[in-house]
């Protein structure tokens, strides 16, 4: 169960969140050769992203999927050192859908991290996120997508305990700690005791894989105003930070959505800026296409790190209305209802720690799990 103090936490966060909310991205451990980042790629990218033009240096904060350095059986990841010498925030993220040995190696990086660079993170870490998207691949969704093994509600819930444990008396001990799925997951009423145990929601919400309903970019903002709803409405009063979203600037049509600059662009303008400055978020993503180009691709930037966007993300002079207020009714209205656990979800599986984009590609899936069983026989 959460502590008392993070529950303080987590309330005080929902308070002051107009004040001071997180912006940033996710990284994956991981090029999409399969090749290992290290400690320079990170600030590269994290120092790309907090000078991109047109963000007014907004986008400051980075979502990690593992704590373990790719290669390795339990290294901290390079991303923490990285973090630090450019003031980048962290939402740490341990991988939870590859069995007891692999979460135990993420424990064991976790109170390395705690050992070696403690002195160092005062302010730096948002939050703790024990797993991502592991209930959605236990739904019959994924099931039938045929996607690897998720992890059960009671199995997340011995692990977020075990991460309590873990940081017990040290300096992340007052550190909130939450899980990240697709929204379907948690309105899923068989998975609210992974609800009960953490201190805040991370909710992934992608309209463009939502084809069993019309899906166009006209939909985009009203399905995700859905999505965002009702997972608040289960949320039992606590905070709802959004963890993925994005819309992709390549790829094949899904259902009514159609990928392109102009259509992340406007996406971009209805969601991101409503977000941003009121919601924790990290956008989905600032370069998945390095050194290969997924499909779908969800990159800011191209294969070349830079920090000229493939569209204009400034806020400037858009009317965007802070999701807080807007009803599930309003949004209801176009994109009709769903179940927890039906098609909603993305049917391509999330980044898991030796891959950065959210591909279905065999060959990438292959090689991360290969580096997921070779850091377990290394242990």
């Amino acid at each position: 169960m959460p502590s008392p103090w993070g529950k303080l936490l987590a309330l005080a966060a929902m308070a002051s969140s107009a004040e001071a909310a997180y912006r940033g991205f996710n990284y994956g451990s991981t090029f999409t050769d399969g090749a290992a980042k290290v400690q320079s790629n990170f600030e590269a990218e994290f120092r790309a992203a907090s000078n991109l033009d047109g963000a007014d240096g907004a986008f400051t904060s980075a979502r990690l999927f593992t704590m373990v350095q790719a290669g390795t059986a339990n290294d901290p990841i390079s991303a923490i050192p990285a973090a630090i010498n450019t003031k980048t925030s962290l939402l740490f993220g341990l991988w939870a859908s590859a069995g007891d040995d692999a979460f135990g190696n993420e424990l064991a990086a976790l109170q390395r991290t705690i050992d070696q660079y403690c002195s160092q993170l005062d302010g730096l870490v948002a939050g703790i996120s024990v797993g991502s998207e592991d209930l959605y691949r236990i739904s019959p969704t994924a099931i039938a997508n045929n996607e690897y093994a998720g992890a059960s509600p009671d199995k997340l819930v011995g692990y977020i305990a075990r991460v309590r444990d873990t940081i017990r008396g040290s300096c992340l001990t007052d550190i909130p700690i939450g899980h990240v799925d697709t929204w379907t997951a948690f309105v899923n009423g068989s998975n609210s005791a992974v609800i009960d145990a953490i201190d805040w929601l991370g909710m992934d919400a992608y309209p463009y894989f939502e084809d069993t309903k019309p899906n166009s970019l006209q939909n985009g903002r009203s399905l995700f105003a859905s999505a965002l709803d009702q997972t608040r409405a289960v949320a039992t009063g606590k905070q709802v930070w959004v963890t993925e979203t994005g819309w992709p600037v390549s790829g094949d049509t899904f259902g009514q959505a159609v990928p392109s600059t102009d259509n992340a662009r406007t996406y971009y303008q209805q969601v991101g800026c409503s977000l941003f400055g009121t919601t924790n978020t990290w956008w989905f993503t600032f370069q998945d296409s390095s050194p290969t180009t997924p499909n779908p691709s969800f990159g800011l930037i191209g294969s070349d790190l830079t920090t000229t966007p493939l569209y204009d993300v400034s806020c400037d002079g858009v009317n965007s209305t802070p999701f807080s207020s807007i009803r599930a009714r309003d949004a209801n209205d176009n994109s009709g209802s769903s179940s927890g656990d039906g098609p909603d979800a993305s049917p391509i599986p999330d980044s898991i720690p030796n891959e950065t984009v959210r591909s279905g590609k065999l060959n990438a899936l292959a090689a991360a799990m290969f580096a997921i069983a070779l850091a377990i026989a290394m242990a």
